[in-house]
């Protein structure tokens, strides 16, 4: 019975491939960075105070794309990346974007490993367990969609949301335990969104509610997330505003946070300039406030240099985007960082300061600048260089404290 189960299997496989359109390939991606701090006298006495560290990392992508039918889909990719830092060679494989798609002229259906990215783009952004759903509904789309985070590599979920889960997300890999160092934090997250492209045929809306539900009984964190945005063009403007309200549920308390961005865009010719301000929310200074500091579920790093944790944080960047050829472009930006309440925020340049050189009643943390060129002479090919540094002696909390700086150059190819 089985021999012929499997004849019949054949069969049929052979009849239905030459319907269904199949395409393969390979990427690598490599990138190398050197970054370190430095003083030379230049902030204070602590001259020579020189730190610099050359990374690298290895990226090797197979994907896979098959479409059964006008309306089916199926992608598969995964990865293995060789790092190589502070003189040690690490190996971590991961499972990519891996999803069963189905569309039809009212909405689309996908299962598997997805990327879903919030209307605001702070809250969730990368890799999703699980299954989702949009439909036309006339008067704009409705999606929805269910997630399930524990199976995701714990560098790519990046999901820090408690102490314990910060501690975790520092533990190295290791293969002789497995489970507990690859894995991400266990959270089941939930979204109902509206979207219109095109309300009185100019603005875009985008509105959202997305809950996230602690499946370890030893942190127990929900976090519920009511947001929307406005992008509205005018001449040659683009003019975004967006917020959101968050409720959160921790050690049997209850809080609220606030978080939102506005900013505007001039294109003109093949370039634009534009001009963002975001802000994470505080932590009152009365007892009995509800008010807290904002709490995203994946950490969006604010920055190319600082790299912060967009919590008790503003940022405000203007940034300069050209592309005077096809295949290349250049990018320059500048991002001033500035601190919501005086105990959140516990990144640099705060760690870098001793008691004397630290300002306690100040606010801005200082100023990154960085610089990034782009270089696509073929479809296959891109190279990327960037560089800059972030100055805290642009601000008024830690003046003394050692600039941050780093350069890059990454290369990805393209193989089919």
């Amino acid at each position: 019975m089985k021999k012929y189960l499997k004849l019949l299997i054949g069969i049929l496989f052979l009849w239905v491939s030459p319907l269904w359109g199949a395409d393969n390939g390979l990427i690598l991606d490599q990138t190398a960075d050197y970054s370190g701090s430095k003083s030379n006298g230049i902030f204070g006495k602590d001259d020579a105070k020189k730190e610099n560290e050359l990374e690298y990392s290895g990226v090797f992508i197979p994907w896979f794309s098959v479409y059964p039918g006008d309306n089916g889909g199926f992608y598969f990719s995964a990865s293995l990346k060789a790092d190589w830092k502070n003189e040690n060679l690490s190996l971590m494989p991961e499972l990519l974007r891996t999803e069963f798609s189905w569309r039809s002229e009212s909405g689309e259906f996908k299962l598997g490993r997805m990327q879903y990215t919030d209307p605001l783009g702070f809250i969730v952004d990368g890799l999703l367990d699980g299954v989702s759903m949009s439909m036309d509904m006339g008067g704009g789309s409705v999606n929805m969609g269910t997630w399930y985070t524990g199976l995701l590599c714990k560098e790519r979920a990046n999901i820090t949301m408690t102490p314990a889960e910060m501690e975790s997300y520092n533990v190295i890999l290791d293969y002789d335990n497995f489970t507990d160092t690859y894995f991400a934090p266990r959270r089941v997250i939930s979204t109902l969104g509206w979207e219109h492209p095109g309300l009185d045929e100019q603005v875009r809306v985008k509105l959202a509610v997305l809950g996230q539900f602690d499946l370890a009984k030893k942190n127990n964190l929900n976090t519920q997330y009511f947001m929307g945005k406005i992008s509205a063009p005018v001449n040659d403007f683009l003019f975004d505003l967006g917020g959101c309200l968050e409720a959160i549920e921790y050690l049997d308390e209850n809080k609220i946070a606030l978080a939102g961005e506005v900013g505007f865009s001039w294109f003109f010719a093949v370039t634009r300039l534009s001009l963002t301000g975001r802000y994470s929310g505080r932590v009152s200074e009365e007892d009995d406030s509800k008010m807290t500091v904002f709490l995203p579920v994946s950490t969006v790093y604010q920055g190319n240099i600082l790299k912060a944790r967009f919590s008790g944080l503003s940022v405000v960047t203007l940034d300069y985007l050209c592309r005077p050829h096809r295949t290349f472009s250049i990018n320059l930006s500048s991002s001033c960082f500035l601190r919501n309440d005086l105990g959140t925020y516990n990144g640099y340049p705060v760690t870098a300061a001793g008691d004397d050189d630290l300002d306690k009643k100040s606010y801005i943390l200082g100023t990154e600048l960085f610089g990034r060129f782009r270089w696509a002479p073929v479809s296959d090919i891109q190279i990327n260089l960037g560089g800059g540094a972030f100055l805290p002696a642009m601000g008024n909390v830690a003046r003394k404290a050692p600039l941050l700086w780093r350069v890059e150059m990454n290369l990805t190819l393209a193989l089919y």
